[in-house]
Order: C-alpha cells, then sequence, then structure tokens
C-alpha cells in the first residue's frame, strides 16, 4: 500500500481526554476515532491489526477441533429469563422494544443463546465432546467508558463453549482453552499472567483470568514475592499471621456501655474498648430477600465477590438501617450476632463468619442494644455460626497462604477469561443429552472468552517507547515501511518503486511512504504508528547503501542496498530459507 493513498490521520500532540497510553498512541498514530461515549471507529490501520489479532486466535482454536459460528447479537428477552440473568444483569446491558412491543436486549455475551442451540441439537453423549465458537460484537451499557478501547460499548468478543457429558470432560475442555490462550498471547508477543479470579455475573465452579500489568489496569493483582501464588484482589486469600493471639482463654461475657461508639475506630478510641483486630464487625445483607448476618475481623473488610460465591446469589445488597433495627433492635454501630438464632429470631436467616475469626475468643462486638457491646466473647460459646467462610479482601503485605512470603499488589488489565460454568445453564434451560445408559443428563459447560479490540489496547500498552507504538510483527498492520526521503530522485525513487514492488510478489505486507514530505516527519510518523522494519532509500543509495530500522529497541544499521530483500525475508519469513 502506498502510504499517499491511506487514510491514516495521524496527530502531533497527545488528545487532552485520553487516558491511557494505548488510548493516546491509538489516536495519534490514526488507528482510532470516537463517535460517542465508549464507541470507536477502527480505521484502515487499526482493521488490519483487528483482522491479524481474530486469525491468531482462529489458528488456535482450530488446534482444539473447535467449530466457528456468528450469532445474532439481537436477542429475545425470553432467552434470558429462562436463566433468570436478565434481572441480574441489571443496567449494563441494553434493552429496548421492537414495533410490536416484543422485548429485546442487545447481547453482553451469548452463554444463553450456545446453550439454546445445544438444547435442541445434541440428544447422544455420542456427539460429545464438543467446542464452539464465535466472533461477534457485544454491548454493555459502561456507567463510566474510558481508556479507549479498554472500556467500551461496543466490542467483538471471541467467546467459546465447551460442551461435555461430565466434569472430567470439562476439566479436558478448559485445560484445552488454557493452552490455546497462552498460545495466543505467546504469539503476540504479551507478558501475560494467569491469575484466579470470582465467576461473578457468570456462575460455575472456577475462573482464571488472563492478565497483564498495566498502570491502565482497573484490578488489583495478587502475587507472592516467593512463590507461583497469583490472583484478583477478588478471589486473593491471605493468612494474616494473626490468627493465634485470638485465641486466648476467654472470661465471662459481659455487656459494658459504649455511648456514641458507632464505629471500628470509635471503638478503638474508646476508654475500656479494643484494638480492630479484636473485634467483631457486623454486617447485614438481603441475599435474595433473606436477611443474613456476616461476621469480620474489625480490621478486615468484607470481599463482595466472595460473598456472592459464599451465597451462592448475585441478588446481595446491603440491609437498610430500618431493615436492620426491625431484625435485630439496635442501629449500625451497636450490632452483634451474641445470642442471635432464627429460632429466636426468624428475621435472621443465618450467621456466616470470616475463616480468621474461627474459634475465636476474648472478643468484643455490638451488643444489638444501642451504645452497648460485649467484651470477653468467645465465638463458639456464645454465637451460633452456621458456616466458616473466606470473606475477607486480603492486604498488601500479608503473608502469602502457600508459602507465607510478602503479597504484592499491582494494577493489572485483563486479556482473557476463561469459566468451567458446569451446569448453570444446562440445567436451568434443559439442555441434557442421553448417557451410554440411555439416562438424561444435563450438559456440563465452559465459556472462554477474549475481548479482541481490547487484545489490540494491551499489545499497546506493553509495547510502546517514546516514540510510539512498537507493534510485534504477528499483528502489525504492515511489516515493513520503505522511507522514501525525496520523491524528486529519480534514482531513489526507481530503487524504492522496484523494492515495493519485489516485497510484494514474495508476500511481504510493505507500506511505500511515498509522499512528497520532510524525512523528519516520514521517519516520526513511521516510528510512531509502529511498523517493525524501516527501510530508508535516501542520498547514502549513491553509495549502494540504505537505512535499515529495526523498531523493536530502533537499531539502526546500514546495509547493502542488493542486499535488502534477503533481510527482510530472512526476518518475517525465515522458513523461506530453511
Amino acid at each position: 500500500m502506498r502510504w499517499s493513498k491511506l487514510f491514516i490521520p495521524t496527530l502531533k500532540e497527545d488528545p487532552a481526554h485520553a487516558e491511557s497510553i494505548s488510548h493516546k498512541l491509538l489516536l495519534r498514530g490514526g488507528y482510532i476515532r470516537p463517535l460517542g461515549a465508549g464507541i470507536y471507529n477502527l480505521l484502515p490501520l487499526a482493521y488490519r491489526v483487528r483482522h491479524k489479532v481474530i486469525q491468531a486466535i482462529r489458528k488456535e482454536m482450530a488446534a482444539i477441533s473447535a467449530q466457528e459460528f456468528l450469532l445474532p447479537a439481537l436477542h429475545p428477552a425470553e432467552i434470558w429469563q429462562e436463566t433468570g440473568r436478565l434481572e441480574t444483569m441489571g443496567e449494563i446491558m441494553f434493552t429496548l422494544k421492537d414495533r410490536k412491543g416484543a422485548a429485546l436486549v442487545l447481547g453482553t455475551t451469548h452463554e444463553e443463546v450456545f446453550t439454546a442451540i445445544s438444547r435442541d441439537g445434541l440428544q447422544s453423549y455420542k456427539q460429545l465432546p464438543q467446542i464452539w465458537y464465535q466472533f461477534q460484537t457485544k454491548f454493555r451499557d459502561e456507567l463510566r467508558p474510558k481508556a479507549g478501547l479498554l472500556r467500551v460499548r461496543e466490542f467483538t468478543m471471541k467467546d467459546s463453549y465447551s460442551f461435555d457429558l461430565d466434569f472430567d470432560g470439562l476439566d479436558i475442555s478448559f485445560e484445552a482453552h488454557r493452552q490455546a490462550y497462552c498460545n495466543v498471547f505467546a504469539s503476540l508477543g504479551l507478558p501475560y499472567l494467569m491469575v484466579e479470579a470470582s465467576s461473578g455475573a457468570m456462575g460455575g465452579s472456577q475462573s482464571v483470568e488472563f492478565m497483564v500489568l498495566s498502570d491502565s489496569g482497573e484490578d488489583l493483582i495478587v502475587t507472592c514475592s516467593s512463590c507461583n501464588y497469583a490472583a484478583n484482589l477478588e478471589k486473593a486469600v491471605a493468612a494474616s499471621g494473626k490468627a493465634n493471639s485470638l485465641q486466648s482463654a476467654a472470661d465471662k461475657l459481659e455487656k459494658f456501655p459504649t455511648p456514641q461508639v458507632r464505629t471500628i475506630d470509635d471503638l478503638v478510641r474508646f476508654n475500656g474498648g479494643a484494638s480492630a483486630e479484636r473485634q467483631v464487625k457486623t454486617l447485614v445483607y438481603s441475599v435474595a430477600g433473606e436477611l443474613k448476618l456476616f461476621l469480620l475481623r474489625g480490621d478486615h473488610e468484607l470481599n463482595l465477590s466472595k460473598l456472592m460465591e459464599v451465597t451462592g446469589s448475585s441478588d446481595l445488597r446491603p440491609a437498610t438501617e430500618d431493615e436492620i433495627f426491625k431484625a435485630l433492635g439496635a442501629h449500625p454501630g451497636s450490632l452483634g450476632a451474641v445470642g442471635v438464632t432464627t429460632t429466636d429470631n426468624p428475621a435472621i436467616k443465618g450467621v456466616i463468619a470470616d475463616l480468621e475469626i474461627e474459634g475465636a475468643c476474648d472478643m468484643v462486638t455490638g451488643a444489638n442494644d444501642d451504645d452497648f457491646h460485649y467484651r470477653h466473647v468467645s465465638l463458639a460459646r456464645d454465637m451460633q455460626i452456621e458456616q466458616y467462610a473466606d470473606l475477607r479482601t486480603a492486604k498488601e503485605g500479608e503473608p502469602c497462604a502457600k508459602c507465607g512470603a510478602a503479597l504484592k499488589f499491582s494494577k493489572g488489565l485483563e486479556i482473557g477469561h476463561i469459566f468451567k460454568l458446569g451446569l448453570k445453564y444446562s440445567q436451568s434451560m434443559g439442555a441434557n443429552v442421553l448417557d451410554a445408559k440411555g439416562e438424561k443428563r444435563p450438559l456440563v459447560m465452559g465459556s472462554y472468552g477474549i475481548g479482541v479490540e481490547r487484545l489490540m489496547a494491551a499489545c499497546v500498552e506493553t509495547s510502546n517507547d517514546e516514540k510510539g507504538i512498537v507493534w510485534h510483527q504477528a499483528i502489525a498492520p504492515y511489516e515493513v515501511v520503505i522511507t522514501l526521503t525525496d520523491v524528486r530522485d529519480a534514482t531513489m525513487l526507481e530503487y524504492a518503486e522496484k523494492l515495493y514492488e519485489t516485497l510484494q510478489k514474495r508476500g511481504i505486507e510493505v507500506l511505500f511512504d511515498d509522499r512528497d514530505e520532510r524525512a523528519g516527519i516520514k521517519f516520526a510518523e513511521s516510528e510512531l504508528i509502529g511498523i517493525p522494519y524501516r527501510v530508508t532509500v535516501g542520498k547514502k543509495l549513491k553509495d549502494d547503501k540504505v537505512e535499515f530500522l529495526t523498531r523493536r529497541g530502533r537499531q539502526q544499521e546500514e546495509i547493502a542496498a542488493d542486499q535488502v530483500l534477503e533481510k527482510i525475508v530472512a526476518l518475517l519469513r525465515p522458513e523461506k530459507n530453511a
């Protein structure tokens, strides 16, 4: 392609509204332009990169015998009602009605649609396993779209789904996708990290996120400084190292006045109070319409993702002050679980405590009487705990639960996510097959996603310098740029034209900068858009020399003009020289 014919509206300065590095560089390099909040036009260079990303993913999906589909982005609302996700997805989902008043949605993902296809098309275990996937536009009504392609309202996702007869089969399909994703990200030169993650609204028993560390990331990634432990903060587990100090013998339970004490810090400062680690914090949540108490140590914070997993419900909200007072007879700041039972207090449907305070003694907690607390509390003696579970958010610097070394927090950007869905969708939608005994069994499913444009942006986030983007050659819009410094020089022009035509014939994707512009502008723009290799045809041609720039590291060398083709082929098509 000739640069003079190509639409590349580059910018000299960083746009003032651009937030992330990828946002700035993709705008400056003429890759994208905004149409509205979280809605972007992909211009020719971006379209080429996007196509190559899709091809890289498609190659690895073919390697695991996945079959490609294309399903509608517009869905009847009824199919989402079958799984209950029409309500649980909330305002993130775009909803609309057709001219007849029928409810429709724009798909945020396609679990329901693929499950419906399997329900209608799979009858026997002999048809299993199946892996189906697509590249399709998704829509999400993000409250605050930002950072260019990293958080948008419309995007392309590669979503795939596995269907197996049993959980052993799901393990195999899950591992196949895990390896396929590793291959994809490695082929794009991404320094990815696999982390344990919460399944969230997707549901299922296990999920793994693929992350790159980036200051533009919105997730906090918890890693161990010693072992290979890595998890999203929503899922991370830490051993605080303080639990043993709470296992002292307990004196007799004692109620004492705490006027105007409303917070953990108030009780720390109160004369006769307690340190935060010796307090039991009581939180009241509505879980699917029923009130439950959740207990944590005073210096720990509730992790809502863990709460969702423990309760098995996404219908969660903090109880209102009126609900709390009606159920417990006190206001927040004086709440506790001492003596609270579902028999004596049917308004409370259970008490769940964090693992960190299991067996704790000599604690302080609210007395369910405004301005009063209990001291010398023993959880085993004074409370009826129905379950102990990991409820808290890990803290940076706490010991790793696996090896005891310090945990480190870093910002991470998600580039892929794989889920073991299990029976969540097949059971709710009636997707069954007959097994070898002729008995009906629900399909065991997995779901696996990669956001295509987000992956493009992640490549820019992790590979750039002060000059601009540094694309991996596998997804660069062009592999080589020929920069002609003087279009009026007949000798230079003849050499550049011949090299351009020869490279095209050899299957090299080449961009010929034939513009009548100053050389400095041409150099700056070729480096801004990130083409891996540049051949500069200039005054040194009279000595049969050209300049050859490797964009990564900006390594520049002079080579003989008649050796350029051989060098480029060796770099880009090494198999041709084998």
